[in-house]
């Protein structure tokens, strides 16, 4: 389950990007909560918290227990933007989550026992399909990722969705009952060695005829009978 985090924030009063822009010059990062069947609320939060919060990773799959003026609401981030040129938090939206509630997160893939996969160690390459795996998930106890294990695994062969261990009333999102995650490619081969080693094969030994044999002496010239 992910770790549930907590942080302060306040109500503000002003909507709309004249309100926004008077928060940011205060220090802080205005946001809203949503959902739950409750009217949007707006907030305000501390930059300096928030930004170093995202930059922690793993900021949209984790549960928060927001402090507003004094009363708690859990909620989990659903989006925030970026100043294109600074790469500080301009704005975050919540969502409330309700007992018995389920949401839609994108969960991390981890892989694991990679040196006893024969096709990496023969050089092949991890060939990952999906770094994070879509699921609908019990907004009370949101995985923090899911694994795969690569033992056994040789060129071209893969881990199907069916193969992981998902967490209990964790379903993916996806049609496809079986899908693929990771395959391990062969290593690649490049024209130019293709071609190298095709001439190499095909050319005759140096010193040896067409049949790859040394070609046979020629025998030594008889000296000319004396005359009597």
């Amino acid at each position: 389950m992910a770790e549930i985090k907590k942080l302060a924030a306040t109500v503000r009063s002003g909507i709309g990007k004249g309100a926004a822009r008077s928060v940011r010059r205060e220090g802080r990062i205005p946001g809203v909560i949503y959902g739950g069947g409750e009217a949007p609320t707006p907030l305000s939060l501390d930059k300096k918290e928030l930004t170093k919060l995202i930059y922690a990773g793993h900021f949209l799959t984790t549960i928060f227990e927001l402090d507003i003026d004094g009363k708690p609401e859990r909620v989990i981030p659903r989006d925030y933007q970026l100043d294109v040129v600074k790469d500080f938090p301009l704005h975050v939206d919540f969502l409330r989550l309700k007992a018995g509630s389920r949401l839609r997160v994108d969960v991390p893939v981890h892989f694991i026992n990679h040196e006893a996969a024969p096709g990496l160690k023969r050089g092949g390459a991890l060939n990952i399909v999906y770094h994070a795996v879509e699921m609908w998930v019990p907004a009370d106890n949101i995985p923090d990722s899911i694994t795969g294990d690569l033992t056994g695994l040789d060129f071209n062969d893969a881990l199907h969705i069916s193969a992981f261990t998902l967490p209990p009333n964790c379903k993916p999102t996806n049609p496809d009952k079986n899908f693929t995650v990771v395959s391990i490619a062969p290593p690649v081969v490049s024209a130019e060695e293709t071609a190298a080693a095709a001439a190499a094969a095909a050319a005759p030994a140096k010193g040896k005829g067409a049949a790859g044999k040394a070609p046979a002496k020629a025998a030594p010239a008889k000296a000319p009978e004396k005359k009597k």
